[in-house]
């Protein structure tokens, strides 16, 4: 076997409302396993963020800017459609709990009944980030509360002037 890696292009996506250190960390170790990497965050016509979804493209883009195989884009529908748009032959899912599992086999299994050529690869998160939501994060800034253990210091800038709006 050769010491090559093959080239593969991975999509790991979500609402990113906002990005928390468990994101991160998925992004950064997505990076270490694929060639390159893109970082989707979805436009979900039934839910209102707290962010908006350039917002986000923003945060995201600036705390994984020290990855030079990571890009982020935004993407409206499905994600397996996104992934075929993009060529992607791979899903990144972060699994916190075996909570997570159920409903992401699930989708997992409807993505690969959908489009049999794209793969869904499950990260489970460091026991560290386990517990760590977008929500968590979002509960504790919208009450002046210290979450930078959460998230990324400009992601708590950011929850900081949003709450201060508000």
């Amino acid at each position: 076997m050769s010491g090559r890696s093959i080239a593969r292009l991975a999509v790991y996506a979500g609402s990113f409302d906002p990005p928390t250190l468990g994101h991160l960390d998925l992004i950064e170790r997505a990076s270490e396993l694929f060639s390159d990497v893109i970082v989707g965050i979805g436009k979900h016509a039934t839910r209102t963020p707290l962010f908006s979804v350039e917002e986000r493209v923003e945060l995201v883009s600036r705390v994984s800017a020290h990855l030079p195989n990571v890009v982020v884009e935004s993407f409206d529908g499905l994600l397996i459609q996104f992934c075929q748009t993009k060529h992607a032959r791979v899903i990144v899912r972060g699994l916190r709990a075996a909570t997570d599992f159920e409903y992401e086999l699930q989708i997992a299994h409807a993505n690969a009944d959908l489009e049999p050529a794209v793969d869904t690869v499950f990260l489970p998160t460091r026991t560290k980030n386990g517990f760590i939501s977008a929500s968590l994060v979002r509960e504790i800034a919208s009450h002046g509360g210290d979450a930078s253990r959460y998230a990324p210091a400009l992601v708590c800038e950011a929850l900081t002037k949003k709450f201060a709006k508000r």
